[in-house]
């Protein structure tokens, strides 16, 4: 157990050290080259709901996800902890601790930083949308921030658009239109989640050897 909670606090530090830094230096929509690489990028985003910038369902929307990885972060210790007992593999252990870290780093933001910051993406009830802001955000005591609890916006920063290119005129349908790969902006949570599901795959077997359930 000790090793699962290493590995969570060490990637929620990372993760909330990096959204808090880029949320409190960045304008939203500002983006830098990192060491001079133009493939690797921080670009300041808010997200309202999933991971890489997907969303659904408005603030109700909204509401239901963080519900569903609080569930999730919850049934995940139930799990740690049967798992310990029976011994698991670190092929299990490990990849599970990422995904709960990551689960529970997107948790923060939606639930918290609408209280904690002064400003921020927030949810206009009379035209159904999510407006931007300008500026620079600031910590703020709590209760003061730009809005309320669950909802707040996950701070999305890394950016790897590998390809940025026009297409060239002469190709049908899509010449003269821009191409980017990959042009989905997420954070270290996402990282996180999608590296723990990645081993969980490629180490199945040894991860769930035959006896070892959910």
């Amino acid at each position: 157990m000790k090793k699962i909670i290493a590995i969570t606090l060490l990637i929620l530090f990372i993760d909330q050290f990096s959204k808090i830094y880029v949320k409190t230096h960045f304008y939203l929509g500002e983006s830098v080259n990192v060491f001079g690489l133009s493939w690797f990028r921080l670009t300041f985003v808010e997200n309202p709901g999933m991971a890489y910038g997907l969303h659904f369902g408005g603030l109700w929307g909204k509401y239901a996800l963080i519900i569903l990885r609080i569930a999730l972060a919850v049934g995940m210790v139930f799990l740690f902890k049967k798992w310990v007992k029976e011994g698991a593999s670190n092929y299990l252990v490990i990849p599970m601790a990422m995904i709960f870290a990551g689960a529970i780093g997107n948790v923060i933001d939606g639930v918290f930083y609408g209280v904690i910051f002064d400003s921020g993406t927030f949810y206009d009830a009379a035209s159904g949308r999510w407006i931007d802001y300008s500026g620079v955000s600031k910590l703020t005591p709590i209760g003061h921030g730009y809005s309320d609890l669950m909802k707040g916006c996950v701070v999305d920063m890394l950016h790897f658009p590998l390809v940025d290119t026009v297409w060239p005129d002469w190709v049908p349908i899509f010449g003269g239109n821009r191409i980017e790969f990959f042009k989905y902006i997420f954070n270290v949570a996402d990282s996180s989640i999608t590296l723990g599901g990645l081993f969980l795959y490629l180490f199945r077997r040894k991860a769930f050897p035959k006896g070892l359930e959910f």
